[in-house]
């Protein structure tokens, strides 16, 4: 179940910097602006704390993906898992916050939150 928490928390990883390139990257394009909600008359509004949020999102991935690197070790099993149950539980939480406080954006926060999931529960499983 480690291999598996492993690939899911690499895979949660993979997904958040691209959602960093998107936030923090491309957020003035129209096409990516638009897939956050965001008007263009708000986009110079919103860019700097899209900015922002994108490097939270690259900073779980790293988190994520050093944490399954660590899981592989065998003496540094826990400790991978822990990040992995850290980053992945923070995805996880982001989503359900984004969902809880627009229901227009399930889509979204599925997206988002669905792998993470998987990772922590495969994390729990390996840790019991």
């Amino acid at each position: 179940m480690v291999v598996v928490a492993a690939v899911l928390a690499l895979l949660a990883a993979a997904l958040h910097v691209v959602i960093f390139v998107l936030e923090a990257v491309l957020f003035r394009r129209p096409d990516v602006h638009a897939r956050f909600a965001t008007q263009p008359q708000d986009v110079d509004a919103v860019a700097p704390w899209a900015f922002n949020q994108g490097f939270y999102n690259l900073f779980l991935a790293i988190g994520a993906a050093v944490g399954a690197l660590l899981a592989l070790g065998e003496d540094t099993r826990t400790v991978g898992l822990a990040l992995v149950l850290l980053a992945c539980g923070s995805m996880l939480a982001a989503a359900l916050v984004l969902v809880s406080s627009d229901r227009r954006m399930l889509r979204a926060a599925a997206n988002q939150g669905t792998i993470p999931l998987f990772a922590v529960v495969a994390a729990v499983v390996a840790l019991v």
